[in-house]
């Protein structure tokens, strides 16, 4: 029983890093927009997050510098595709470059400099509850956060007139256009939001979770939550259902390990980029194609007389 309690409680530190970075993703292409950029968002708000909390004490100023460092490298990769109307494959790659070269050149004093991140606020007996307690109850306040940013991103995407003309954009560009909504407006707004919610999730990793920066921590989970989106059906609910079902296998590996099983290593340690193909494998084989219409697809406006 200690064995499902603790993994269960595990199970968020590797969830709500790519339930965030879905999240983003989610709006990104909610407007048309391919981002491949996610795994430099994360990396750029993992290094600032912890650089942050490092010089300021406070996790939650390395929270939210994160937050903004993940948006400014957003807002770079927005205005290529958007305004400049760059290739979306390659803007992502190359921002995803720029991202990982960054974090890797600022953060090289920080690296392996522990810090005092967020913990779990004391809420005594409801931490002791059996199985659930470890997973609802010893998490820090960020965590609460993250739920409740899917929670709001569903509302405002589905009840909203905000929500309705933003999902239009990545629907129909041209009609969208034609009711009055600015395409590259929206598609800007939400390559910035795609890059905080980014940079959040790796600042999750450095300042809830690790209390550490070192470089490389992301370890490719701007990819898996890629796949994360198509699993998701571009619905932030679904997102955080298959968050969960992604950290849960993430995480068996260490506690079968802490368990001293034998298990083989390398080969535990695929398990979630196995799980990864073979979401892209059966979301291509499925008959329930849910991706935006005009997702990929360069909006160029014809001047209308």
């Amino acid at each position: 029983m200690s064995f499902v309690a603790f993994w269960l409680a595990s199970i968020p530190v590797s969830a709500l890093p790519l339930l965030l970075a879905c999240l983003g993703l989610i709006l990104s292409e909610r407007t048309g927009v391919v981002n491949l950029g996610a795994e430099g968002y994360m990396a750029v708000g993992a290094m600032t997050g912890a650089v942050v909390t490092l010089l300021s004490g406070s996790p939650w100023l390395g929270a939210g510098a994160g937050l903004l460092a993940g948006g400014g490298l957003g807002l770079l990769f927005a205005l290529s595709v958007a305004v400049l109307k760059a290739d979306q494959i390659l803007s992502g790659l190359a921002v995803m470059a720029i991202g990982l070269g960054l974090s890797g050149f600022i953060g090289r004093h920080w690296v392996h400099q522990p810090f005092e991140g967020m913990n779990a606020p004391d809420l005594p007996g409801l931490q002791q509850l059996p199985l659930l307690g470890g997973l609802l109850f010893k998490q820090p306040l960020l965590a609460w956060v993250s739920i409740l940013l899917v929670i709001l991103i569903a509302w405002v995407l589905h009840k909203t007139r905000f929500g309705l003309r933003f999902t239009a954009v990545g629907e129909d560009p041209a009609a969208a256009d034609n009711a009055g909504v600015s395409v590259p407006g929206m598609q800007v707004l939400a390559g910035i939001l795609c890059g905080a919610l980014c940079g959040l999730g790796g600042a999750y990793l450095s300042v809830a979770s690790a209390h550490v920066w070192v470089d490389n921590m992301v370890a490719g989970r701007g990819w898996i939550a890629l796949a994360l989106v198509v699993f998701a059906r571009w619905r932030p609910g679904r997102a955080l259902i298959g968050a969960l079902l992604f950290g849960a296998v993430d995480m068996l590996l260490p506690r079968l390990q802490a368990q001293g099983l034998p298990v083989p290593v390398y080969l535990m340690g695929m398990l979630p980029y196995l799980l990864t193909i073979l979401v892209l494998v059966l979301a291509a084989r499925s008959r329930y194609r849910d991706e935006p219409a005009a997702l990929g697809v360069t909006y160029l406006r014809q001047d209308r007389h």
